[in-house]
């Protein structure tokens, strides 16, 4: 099959033919349809995040099951499927909690290069990312890694739902739970932070004030659902957002993983506010908070891909798609081929685009 190889960071991706393995115990092979291209995979493309290299990237798809493994009840050959990073074991004291999407166990969430299930060049080990590799024309994934979804659900759409669209609107629903009516600001507006925007909406926030630099997500925000944006580029942010809300939000939510947008998360709250931490900050960075501001009971938390419970979630989002609810269609900026994958990761670092999709042709 055809994938994309990452060979180091800050380099661009070639596309190689690489050898996948059959699906052991557990495991399934899925047709690639669709990978979107996510802010997540350019940070380790930039080297923010490290990972053992070389490695097919890619974590946010839709795709077709070709074949089981031994003892996979959940899937047949045929069935239609969106992947998620969040694989679980249903058996740790996190999953029995209710916390699926910070399970740990290696056994279903393999830590960076222990996978085997891809090679290349005569049969040298080729990283799998984050369990999935999706910018490749196959993947064999835990079945844990997968969802099974109603065929009338366009493919090259389901795939912007097992990142971007499942942390944004997990984030709302399950990590925040906001309340109806509440006031909301979301810094960033690229696909996650458009996913937010959208379930904000949905979970019926009174008001929603989007923060970003760039006009080009600025406008397509409000298509979403924000009632006010924000161009950070114009004054003073925090002073800006506190106005707008008469005192402060009652929820934040940081979509773009900056030491300074986090920090202006928390500084915007009213008394009782809560701050979600929802973006990639890179590693060894550290936040700064004043002491004091914690008196006035205001909060921060992190997120981990919204808190999901992925096969809850993910149908439910279809619906909610189907009904005319979640926005989609409107999300999708560029629909690229494979060869394409190192344009667009360029257009998204330079901005003016939400989300690029590789459709695969088979």
């Amino acid at each position: 099959m055809r994938a994309a190889v990452l060979h180091a960071p800050k380099t661009p991706m070639t596309i190689e033919d690489v050898a996948i393995e059959k699906p052991k115990r557990r495991e399934v092979l899925v047709r690639t349809a669709a990978a979107g291209l996510c802010h997540s995979d350019l940070h380790f493309i930039e080297g923010s995040y490290p990972t053992p290299v070389p490695v097919v990237l890619g974590h946010e798809s839709a795709g077709i099951v070709e074949a089981v493994g031994e003892d996979v009840s959940y899937l047949k050959p045929g069935d239609h499927v969106i992947s998620c990073l969040s694989v679980f074991c249903g058996h740790c004291e996190f999953c029995l909690t209710g916390h699926l999407s910070i399970c740990q166990t290696p056994e279903v969430k393999m830590l960076p290069g222990k996978a085997r299930r891809l090679t290349w060049k005569g049969g040298q080990h080729l990283n799998q990312f984050l369990n999935l590799s999706s910018f490749a024309e196959q993947m064999v994934v835990h079945e844990n890694a997968l969802v099974k979804v109603r065929e009338d659900m366009p493919l090259d759409l389901a795939a912007l739902i097992g990142c971007s669209v499942i942390t944004g609107y997990g984030a709302v629903a399950h990590t925040a739970r906001i309340e109806p009516g509440s006031t909301v600001a979301v810094f960033g507006a690229g696909g996650i932070g458009l996913a937010t925007i959208n379930a904000a909406a949905i979970a019926g926030a009174g008001r929603i004030i989007a923060v970003d630099l760039d006009p080009f997500k600025l406008n397509l925000a409000k298509a979403f659902g924000a009632t006010d944006v924000i161009d950070a580029n114009e004054g003073d942010t925090v002073k800006r957002l506190v106005d707008l809300s008469n005192g402060g939000v009652h929820y934040s939510f940081e979509c773009i993983g900056l030491k300074s947008t986090a920090e202006q998360s928390f500084s915007c709250l009213r008394s009782g506010g809560t701050s979600t931490l929802i973006g990639m900050i890179p590693v060894g960075t550290k936040i700064e908070l004043h002491g004091v501001d914690f008196l006035r009971e205001r909060k921060i938390q992190g997120c981990m891909m919204g808190s999901n419970r992925f096969r809850i979630d993910m149908p439910r989002l279809i619906d909610f798609y189907l009904q005319g609810r979640l926005k989609l269609d409107e999300m999708v900026s560029a629909r690229i081929q494979l060869e394409q994958i190192n344009e667009g990761f360029a257009a998204l670092k330079q901005g003016g685009v939400a989300r690029s999709v590789i459709v695969f042709d088979h």
